[in-house]
């Protein structure tokens, strides 16, 4: 899966399933302020991320992600590390 397509993905359930506005969904914005993801969103997300990536998120992955560019970053890492090993 090339870091573009996961891009599109994660931009498909933000949409979908998260009400997210398609056009808030720059590199800058804050998943909480600008986006408006609460805990509860946080909790929903890790298991669409798992179910759509097929990796085991981890809480304290979290505390690192503040912006939709470190959320992006965050999973295409884990995927690229998963499809490495």
């Amino acid at each position: 899966m090339t870091n573009n397509e996961i891009i599109e993905k994660i931009n498909e359930f933000l949409v979908e399933e998260f009400e997210v506005q398609a056009e808030k969904l720059v590199p800058e914005a804050n998943l909480k302020d600008t986006l408006g993801l609460d805990s509860l969103d946080y909790i929903d997300l890790v298991v669409v991320i798992e179910t759509n990536f097929g990796f085991k998120v981890k809480p304290e992955d979290f505390t690192d992600i503040a912006t939709f560019q470190d959320f992006c970053d965050y999973v295409i890492s884990r995927v690229n590390s998963k499809e490495m090993a």
